[in-house]
């Protein structure tokens, strides 16, 4: 339905996709190639990332604001920090306390405890119901960030892992000097009051007691993070609320303002291991050997999960997307 009516002019090229409403929800990547009428079967049965690699972006006018901005930029000196698998919750067992402690910390439940959890539960109300507070863990990615980790030398990157994944973290200047930014964690993109959506970090610090863990929308837009890819490994990070002439507002377009001219989000509730093994392959093709653009590494990751019997199906890799710039980073 979408594509017949140009599938004469697809073969061999870049699709570069500009969604208006409900079209900005599909993962192009998954959608079949149009049939050719060189050979309909052979086409016909493969997804559109075999034979084009696919960008999207909010807007045309998008792509020359992101290339006017990384005009004179100097490339970060360090490779990747990797913010991951923060801890949520007091009974987490990496809290390191004692019974009487927790009862005390549960007992003073200091007032911004109180209303960290009220911004949470409203940033997940109109979500799909499937969000709950405190989050699950993700147990997959303190190893996905160690696979991300074995690629680059210890020098050029920064592990954010546990209770260190917090907002701290994130608001220092120091996540300014690393060419790519990888969060895996949880993250509530609310398409009906977007001002409600952001990313949790660890909610609590060593001793069990509550901390402010979530990084609202406008603090993100209000970052200074003049980095190369920011990548969000979490559920739902792609999504957002439709303002018309304006695309998708989200934490997408706030990582855009602060300065990520490239970004990799999601539209829909990944699977937790699905999306490490997706990582996993994504950085390799990027950091690895072959030094692929982002885009092209995501697309090669992609295309190794749908050839494996058990990651298949397109919930488990499609559900990810890349905007933005596609040259290779650090071109002008």
């Amino acid at each position: 339905m979408l594509l017949k009516d140009v599938r004469a002019e697809l073969r061999g090229k870049r699709l570069l996709i500009v969604g208006d409403g409900a079209l900005q929800y599909i993962p192009f990547a998954a959608l079949p190639e149009p049939a050719s009428s060189i050979n309909k079967t052979a086409v016909a049965n493969s997804p559109l990332l075999i034979h084009h690699e696919i960008v999207n972006l909010p807007s045309a006018s998008t792509l020359a604001v992101l290339r006017q901005d990384l005009s004179g930029r100097r490339l970060a000196t360090k490779a990747v920090a990797i913010l991951a698998d923060p801890v949520f919750d007091k009974s987490d067992m990496r809290v390191k306390t004692t019974g009487a402690a927790l009862k005390s910390s549960t007992q003073s439940s200091p007032a911004n405890g109180n209303a960290l959890e009220r911004d949470i539960e409203r940033a997940m109300e109109d979500l799909d119901g499937n969000s709950r507070f405190p989050p699950l863990r993700l147990n997959a990615a303190h190893w996905e960030a160690e696979e991300i980790s074995k690629l680059v030398p210890e020098r050029e990157r920064m592990q954010a892992l546990d209770f260190a994944a917090n907002r701290q973290t994130v608001t220092s200047p120091e996540l300014g000097q690393y060419r790519i930014v990888h969060f895996a964690t949880h993250a509530f993109n609310n398409s009906v009051h977007p001002e409600l959506s952001g990313i949790v970090l660890s909610l609590v610090n060593e001793r069990g007691e509550p901390q402010d863990g979530f990084l609202r929308l406008s603090e993100i837009f209000n970052l200074k993070l003049p980095t190369e890819l920011v990548v969000l490994s979490g559920c739902q990070t792609g999504l957002g609320k439709e303002v018309k002439g304006e695309g998708l507002i989200g934490m997408t377009r706030g990582f855009m303002y602060a300065g990520a001219p490239r970004m990799v989000v999601s539209l829909w509730s990944v699977d937790d291991r699905a999306t490490s093994a997706l990582m996993a392959r994504f950085y390799k093709r990027m950091l690895g050997g072959q030094k692929q653009p982002p885009s092209a590494a995501l697309r090669a990751a992609q295309i190794e999960m749908w050839k494996e019997t058990g990651w298949k199906a397109p919930y488990f890799w499609a559900g990810f997307i890349f905007q933005g710039e596609w040259k290779q980073m650090g071109a002008n």
